[in-house]
C-alpha cells in the first residue's frame, strides 16, 4: 500500500502540492469513489486511480529505450549547457528521475536505456557482469584479419590498459565491422581502434545485454519497453546476478 499523493505524483505528471489540491477539490478518484485524503493509502497494482476520470498509469519503474542521436550527453545534468539525453524527454518522464544506464560519447549514437531502476542499473554496469555490448563502426582504412586476432587477443593500449578479449566480425564493407564489448571503459572501441592506425569515424551501438536497438526508431525518438523486453531484461538481471556470485 501506498500514499496517494505518491503514488500520483510518481507519474511524473502533477507535483506532490498539485495532487493535494486535486483530492481537496473531488478530482481524484479510486476505484470509483473519490478520494478522502492525500495521505489515503492504496495498491497501485490493483486500485483503478484516475484524475478527473483519467486513469492513472502507475509503474513501480520506468523503462525507456532511447536511440540517441549525436551531439548530447549520456547524462542527467551538463555543466557546460550543451544539453543532455533527458532534453528530448517530456517534462513528466524528466519528472521521474531517469537516468542513463551507462554513457555513449557525445558524438557516438544507438541504443540508450533510460530507467530510474537503480539495482538494474548496477546489475547491467557492475565490471564483474561483463555485459556485452555490440556496436557497429566506420574507421578510417580497412579492417584486416589482423586486427580481428588484436581484439580477439586482448589489446594493449597506449596507457597501459590492457582490454578484455573482444569480439570483430567484418561488416559489409572494408571499412566497416561490429564490436562486441565485454567491458566499458572511457572511449574504448576508439581508443582500440587507435592502436591499430585506424581512427574511428562513426560508432553507433546496436544492443547491450538482450536489448537491440528498435530499428523504427530515428535517432532522437524514444518509446517504452514492451513487456517482453522488460521480461528480458529482468530475466538477464537475476541470471546475471546469480552467475557473478
Amino acid at each position: 500500500m501506498e500514499r496517494l499523493d505518491k503514488l500520483i505524483a510518481a507519474t511524473g505528471r502533477f507535483s506532490r502540492r498539485e495532487v493535494k489540491a486535486l483530492v481537496r477539490s473531488g478530482r481524484v478518484t479510486v476505484d470509483g469513489r473519490p478520494a478522502a485524503r492525500p495521505e489515503e493509502k492504496a495498491d497501485p497494482e490493483t486500485a483503478c486511480i484516475a484524475v478527473d476520470g483519467e486513469q492513472i498509469l502507475w509503474r513501480r519503474a520506468t523503462y525507456i529505450m532511447m536511440n540517441k542521436p549525436a551531439g548530447l550527453l549520456s547524462a542527467t545534468r551538463d555543466g557546460r549547457g550543451d544539453g543532455t539525453v533527458l532534453g528530448l524527454l517530456p517534462p513528466e518522464l524528466r519528472r521521474q528521475g531517469l537516468f542513463p544506464v551507462g554513457r555513449l560519447d557525445r558524438d557516438t549514437v544507438g541504443l540508450l536505456l533510460l530507467t530510474n531502476d537503480g539495482g538494474l542499473a548496477h546489475d547491467l554496469l557492475s565490471p564483474k557482469r561483463h555485459v556485452d555490448k555490440t556496436y557497429f563502426v566506420r574507421v578510417a582504412g580497412t579492417i584486416v584479419p589482423a586486427d580481428q586476432a588484436a581484439f580477439a587477443g586482448g589489446l594493449v593500449l597506449g596507457d597501459g590498459l590492457r582490454c578484455l578479449p573482444a569480439a570483430l566480425a567484418p561488416g559489409e564493407t572494408a571499412d566497416t565491422a561490429f564490436v562486441t564489448l565485454h567491458e566499458g571503459k572511457f572511449h574504448q572501441i576508439k581508443r582500440m581502434f587507435a592502436a591499430r592506425g585506424k581512427p574511428v569515424l562513426y560508432l553507433r551501438r546496436i544492443s547491450m545485454g538482450p536489448l537491440s536497438i528498435d530499428e523504427t526508431l530515428a535517432e532522437g525518438e524514444y518509446r517504452y519497453l514492451s513487456e517482453e523486453e522488460t521480461a528480458l531484461l529482468q530475466d538477464f538481471r537475476h541470471g546475471s546476478s546469480q552467475s557473478s556470485k
